[in-house]
């Protein structure tokens, strides 16, 4: 096991598409061009994060979580991933939230980055096998959709930090 480093500080930073692309697709209206549907009555956005599962029997399956709020800072003492499929989260409201996530370094979690939903309804999909934490709103409960793998198979994986870190989330944010 290797040490963990002695800056146990992390600052959230927004949520962007390049920032976020080594850890999984950010999920927003504004990446792509709605096309008509329903005779011009509605507009589509699609095909805004694909949800890859593997094994065998597995299905995608669509959810909803009602999130109580984290306090700030947040305290991260575990984070999880998913070697099975990927996880989507889509907020049910235009507030933000905190997402946490990790590289992988050697089959352990890295130092964490995190990101705050730069713009209302924002969402993220974890690829498959990424180190993240857990779903954390802040300032009020949250609901959201979550989209992921059902089916036969291990698919949570969960790492404790011996030294938990402390993600600042800047003013204003």
């Amino acid at each position: 096991m290797r040490p963990e480093p002695e800056t146990r500080f992390v600052t959230a930073e927004p949520l962007t598409e390049a920032a976020f692309a080594p850890f999984g697709t950010v999920i927003d209206m504004a990446t792509v061009a709605p096309r008509p549907m329903n005779g011009g009555m509605a507009r589509r956005f699609h095909d805004l994060a694909a949800i890859e599962v593997v094994g065998e029997g597995a299905r995608t399956v669509i959810g909803l979580v009602e999130a109580e709020p984290y306090p700030l800072p947040l305290r991260l003492s575990l984070v999880e991933r998913h070697p099975l499929g990927a996880q989507a989260f889509v907020p049910l409201s235009a507030a933000p939230f905190l997402i946490v996530v990790c590289p992988d370094e050697g089959g352990q979690p890295g130092r964490p980055r995190a990101f705050v939903s730069a713009r209302p309804f924002q969402g993220i999909c974890y690829a498959r096998n990424t180190w993240h934490g857990v779903l954390t709103p802040f300032g009020a409960r949250q609901d959201f959709v979550v989209i992921d793998r059902g089916g036969p198979g291990l698919n949570l994986e969960e790492h404790t930090f011996v030294q938990p870190w402390t993600v600042q989330v800047p003013a204003g944010a």
